[in-house]
């Protein structure tokens, strides 16, 4: 017998200590976010470009019309702020006085930090609390603070916070709402896996958030402020013994996978469709995207090109040296580049293959694609509206001349790019399909036998029950 769920104190107000994960590009919304908070638990809206409407409610296309990539950016920044506003207004008017709206960013989007003031100077009294991520964002406290919001920093191991904590967290500990771990191994999205860790090699997150709760107790907070315990997280009934567990102190828990098929979750029906027919071992967790960071998204067809480009791939010299003495004849022309004989040998199959174009990489390597393959790459490259604070596919930065200063990476992809086009209708295949391991559990879980998609307050009510 699940021995049930007790409310706690957020900001004030007594909520369920069941949070939604803000799930990047419009895949989190008011509706969704606010109906989470209607049912009683922490809604999140993303404020990663989220969606703006016309007068008729049709969503406005994010079209670029800036010839210059800082132009593009300062575009995306001013989309970014009237999305997120709009899906805050709308979030808080369902959740009707219930619950709690938070927002989401990730800190190495492009210009999060003036997308945060944006939202935050319009949505005063309606936002409760911001989560953030991806990346060490040590100035989130001090914005939090100027607006009176909570802040809640996502985070995977006791040292990241313990750096934020004495950096910067320290200084405005009153704003400190809660502290998310997110488990790098099966949380869906961006992953904070470190250098140190083995992406093959899952860990047990019970100590690591043991730690993470020594490493706050040493800085002075109380056992009353929650950990978020995120990725992963399916039956409650599994992490009974977190629940009431002194050594932990307040746990709460964040779910971004199991919202995905709600009637209220704003994803394609396509995506909804795809869901249900995860087996395990489905969703890879990958290092293709143009953060730099891990990330885990379902094995479609997307992430098979590009496992499959980066196969196709080898080393050069730009003179004979070593063991590069046969000079490449191949996917370049009128330039020098020198390989070994089994690379020679390799690059002229592919070449017979239809991949006739060879784009070179930051490592000093050449990639083969075909010439439409190349053409688009080197569009999406062209096309670079600066959506993250640096870039490895386009070499885009948001500060220093706006380039990375490195060689654009052909291995990687316009993450913005994609994430519009799936929540938006696009290919379920061949675009990147966030979702955390532990979806398989769509097709094994009874709560979704013959085909049922529940309401938010059905999901929210099924999961207190420990199921």
């Amino acid at each position: 017998m699940f021995k049930g769920l007790q409310s706690i104190n957020y900001g004030g107000r007594e909520v369920l200590p069941l949070i939604e994960g803000g799930k990047g590009v419009a895949a989190t919304n008011h509706m969704s976010s606010g109906a989470w908070a209607a049912a009683g638990g922490i809604g999140t809206v993303s404020a990663v470009n989220a969606d703006s409407y016309d007068e008729q409610g049709r969503v406005i296309p994010q079209i670029f019309h800036e010839k210059t990539r800082k132009g593009r950016h300062e575009e995306l920044i001013q989309y970014a702020i009237d999305g997120a506003v709009e899906q805050v207004r709308r979030a808080f008017e369902v959740a009707n006085g219930n619950g709690a709206i938070n927002i989401n960013v990730l800190w190495e989007m492009g210009g999060a930090q003036n997308v945060l003031h944006g939202v935050l100077e319009k949505t005063k009294g309606l936002v409760s609390g911001v989560t953030c991520g991806a990346g060490m964002p040590y100035r989130l406290s001090e914005i939090a603070a100027q607006y009176e919001v909570h802040y809640l920093p996502i985070i995977s191991s006791a040292r990241a916070f313990g750096a934020l904590w004495k950096r910067a967290y320290s200084k405005a500990a009153e704003w400190l709402g809660a502290v998310v771990y997110e488990d790098p191994w099966k949380a869906g999205g961006h992953n904070g896996l470190s250098n140190a860790e083995d992406p093959e090699d899952p860990q047990d997150p019970y100590p690591r958030v043991k730690a993470l709760r020594d490493t706050m107790r040493e800085g002075g907070i109380s056992d009353d402020l929650p950990i978020v315990m995120a990725g992963g997280v399916w039956y409650l009934r599994d992490w009974e013994n977190w629940i009431d567990n002194p050594e932990l102190g307040q746990v709460a828990f964040q779910y971004g996978t199991r919202p995905l098929l709600t009637q209220e979750s704003p994803i394609p029906q396509a995506w909804k469709d795809v869901l249900p027919t995860l087996e395990e071992g489905d969703i890879l967790l990958h290092k293709f995207s143009p953060t730099g960071f891990y990330s885990s998204a379902v094995y479609n067809t997307f992430l098979q090109n590009l496992e499959s480009r980066s196969e196709r791939q080898i080393a050069f010299s730009l003179e004979a040296a070593g063991d590069h003495q046969y000079q490449l004849d191949v996917g370049v022309k009128g330039k020098n580049f020198w390989v070994t004989r089994g690379d020679l040998l390799r690059a002229r199959e592919w070449d017979a293959l239809g991949f006739r174009m060879a784009l070179k990489t930051p490592d000093n390597t050449l990639v083969f694609v075909t010439p439409e393959e190349a053409a688009i790459i080197r569009k999406d490259q062209a096309d670079c509206m600066g959506c993250l604070s640096h870039c490895q596919f386009s070499s885009w930065k948001d500060k220093d001349n706006n380039t990375t200063g490195k060689l654009a990476d052909p291995r990687s992809f316009c993450i913005q790019k994609t994430l519009q086009d799936i929540v938006h209708g696009g290919s379920m295949e061949h675009n990147l399909m966030f979702a955390g391991h532990n979806a398989y559990n769509f097709k094994t879980d009874p709560f979704y036998s013959n085909g049922f998609v529940p309401t938010v307050q059905q999901l929210v009510d099924r999961i207190a029950t420990g199921d």
